[in-house]
Protein backbone atom coordinates (compact mmCIF):
# COMPACT_ATOMS: atom_id res chain seq x y z
CA UNK A 1 0.00 0.00 0.00
CA UNK A 2 2.97 2.45 0.84
CA UNK A 3 4.72 1.57 -2.64
CA UNK A 4 1.48 2.11 -4.58
CA UNK A 5 1.37 5.61 -2.84
CA UNK A 6 4.30 6.39 -3.13
CA UNK A 7 4.26 5.30 -7.18
CA UNK A 8 1.15 7.60 -7.27
CA UNK A 9 2.54 10.51 -5.61
CA UNK A 10 5.50 10.65 -8.26
CA UNK A 11 3.60 10.36 -11.30
CA UNK A 12 1.28 13.22 -10.51
CA UNK A 13 4.50 14.73 -9.02
CA UNK A 14 5.78 14.27 -12.67
CA UNK A 15 2.82 14.97 -14.46
CA UNK A 16 2.15 18.20 -12.95
CA UNK A 17 6.21 19.26 -13.14
CA UNK A 18 5.74 19.19 -17.19
CA UNK A 19 5.18 21.68 -18.87
CA UNK A 20 4.39 22.03 -22.28
CA UNK A 21 6.69 24.51 -24.33
CA UNK A 22 4.77 24.34 -27.08
CA UNK A 23 1.77 25.93 -27.11
CA UNK A 24 -0.48 28.19 -29.71
CA UNK A 25 -0.03 31.22 -28.12
CA UNK A 26 3.38 31.64 -28.38
CA UNK A 27 6.13 31.96 -25.24
CA UNK A 28 8.81 34.55 -24.80
CA UNK A 29 11.30 34.08 -22.23
CA UNK A 30 14.01 36.53 -21.98
CA UNK A 31 17.96 35.22 -22.21
CA UNK A 32 20.53 38.37 -22.05
CA UNK A 33 21.50 41.76 -23.23
CA UNK A 34 24.14 42.63 -25.27
CA UNK A 35 25.61 45.52 -23.02
CA UNK A 36 23.79 47.97 -20.72
CA UNK A 37 25.18 51.08 -21.23
CA UNK A 38 24.37 53.52 -24.05
CA UNK A 39 23.98 57.28 -25.45
CA UNK A 40 23.28 58.82 -28.32
CA UNK A 41 27.29 58.91 -29.95
CA UNK A 42 27.58 57.78 -33.24
CA UNK A 43 30.32 55.42 -31.44
CA UNK A 44 27.81 53.74 -29.06
CA UNK A 45 26.38 50.58 -30.22
CA UNK A 46 22.66 49.81 -29.41
CA UNK A 47 21.94 47.09 -27.26
CA UNK A 48 20.09 43.90 -28.30
CA UNK A 49 18.34 41.56 -26.07
CA UNK A 50 17.87 38.42 -26.59
CA UNK A 51 14.60 36.42 -26.42
CA UNK A 52 14.09 32.59 -26.77
CA UNK A 53 10.76 31.87 -28.38
CA UNK A 54 8.29 29.06 -29.12
CA UNK A 55 5.34 28.54 -31.00
CA UNK A 56 3.35 24.71 -31.14
CA UNK A 57 2.73 25.86 -35.14
CA UNK A 58 5.48 28.17 -36.16
CA UNK A 59 3.12 30.42 -37.75
CA UNK A 60 6.02 33.41 -36.78
CA UNK A 61 7.59 35.45 -39.77
CA UNK A 62 7.45 37.29 -42.40
CA UNK A 63 5.94 35.54 -45.76
CA UNK A 64 2.85 35.16 -48.04
CA UNK A 65 0.64 34.03 -44.83
CA UNK A 66 1.37 37.70 -42.83
CA UNK A 67 3.91 38.80 -40.85
CA UNK A 68 4.82 38.65 -37.46
CA UNK A 69 5.96 41.00 -35.13
CA UNK A 70 7.99 41.83 -32.20
CA UNK A 71 6.38 44.58 -29.81
CA UNK A 72 8.90 46.95 -27.12
CA UNK A 73 8.26 49.40 -24.67
CA UNK A 74 10.41 51.70 -22.83
CA UNK A 75 8.92 51.42 -19.84
CA UNK A 76 10.04 55.17 -18.45
CA UNK A 77 9.06 56.86 -21.19
CA UNK A 78 6.35 54.57 -22.39
CA UNK A 79 7.59 54.64 -26.21
CA UNK A 80 6.39 51.64 -28.23
CA UNK A 81 7.84 49.72 -31.34
CA UNK A 82 7.28 47.06 -33.41
CA UNK A 83 9.96 44.95 -35.54
CA UNK A 84 8.89 42.56 -38.24
CA UNK A 85 10.15 38.86 -37.42
CA UNK A 86 12.29 38.05 -40.91
CA UNK A 87 11.29 34.93 -43.17
CA UNK A 88 11.06 32.37 -41.35
CA UNK A 89 9.37 29.69 -43.15
CA UNK A 90 12.54 27.70 -44.09
CA UNK A 91 13.14 27.51 -40.20
CA UNK A 92 9.56 28.02 -39.01
CA UNK A 93 7.47 24.36 -38.49
CA UNK A 94 5.24 22.58 -36.06
CA UNK A 95 7.20 22.94 -32.53
CA UNK A 96 9.33 26.00 -33.57
CA UNK A 97 11.98 27.05 -31.20
CA UNK A 98 14.57 29.93 -31.63
CA UNK A 99 16.68 32.33 -30.03
CA UNK A 100 15.75 36.04 -31.82
CA UNK A 101 18.12 39.34 -31.30
CA UNK A 102 16.07 42.42 -31.02
CA UNK A 103 18.00 45.74 -31.19
CA UNK A 104 16.06 48.45 -28.92
CA UNK A 105 17.29 51.16 -30.26
CA UNK A 106 13.92 52.88 -31.79
CA UNK A 107 12.73 52.81 -28.05
CA UNK A 108 15.39 54.42 -26.40
CA UNK A 109 14.53 58.04 -25.55
CA UNK A 110 15.48 60.09 -23.00
CA UNK A 111 13.58 62.15 -20.75
CA UNK A 112 13.35 66.17 -20.80
CA UNK A 113 14.07 67.18 -17.31
CA UNK A 114 14.81 70.89 -17.85
CA UNK A 115 17.74 72.61 -16.04
CA UNK A 116 19.21 68.94 -16.37
CA UNK A 117 20.60 68.29 -19.81
CA UNK A 118 23.13 65.72 -18.67
CA UNK A 119 21.84 62.52 -16.94
CA UNK A 120 21.11 59.28 -17.18
CA UNK A 121 18.09 57.37 -17.56
CA UNK A 122 17.30 54.02 -16.33
CA UNK A 123 15.65 51.71 -18.54
CA UNK A 124 13.33 48.84 -18.45
CA UNK A 125 11.94 47.17 -21.59
CA UNK A 126 8.56 44.90 -22.32
CA UNK A 127 8.29 42.72 -24.97
CA UNK A 128 5.69 40.13 -26.54
CA UNK A 129 4.99 38.81 -30.00
CA UNK A 130 2.33 37.92 -32.18
CA UNK A 131 2.25 34.97 -34.47
CA UNK A 132 0.07 34.86 -37.32
CA UNK A 133 -3.22 33.93 -36.34
CA UNK A 134 -2.78 37.34 -33.94
CA UNK A 135 -2.08 34.95 -30.78
CA UNK A 136 -0.28 37.42 -28.13
CA UNK A 137 2.51 35.71 -26.65
CA UNK A 138 3.39 36.14 -22.68
CA UNK A 139 4.63 40.00 -21.66
CA UNK A 140 9.09 39.92 -20.53
CA UNK A 141 9.69 42.72 -19.18
CA UNK A 142 13.82 42.94 -18.98
CA UNK A 143 15.30 42.53 -15.21
CA UNK A 144 18.22 44.37 -15.73
CA UNK A 145 18.62 47.81 -17.21
CA UNK A 146 19.66 50.03 -19.81
CA UNK A 147 21.50 53.23 -18.28
CA UNK A 148 20.47 55.61 -20.89
CA UNK A 149 23.39 58.48 -20.77
CA UNK A 150 21.06 61.44 -21.89
CA UNK A 151 22.26 64.64 -23.41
Amino acid sequence: MRYAILVISVLIFCTACKKDKFTTAPQIKYKSLSHNAVDLSPTSAVPVVTLHITDAEGDLGNSANGTSFVYMTNKLTNTFDSVPFPDLQSAAKKDFAADIDVTIGKVLKCRSLPGNPLHTDTLYFEFYVKDFANNKSNVVTTPEPVFFICR
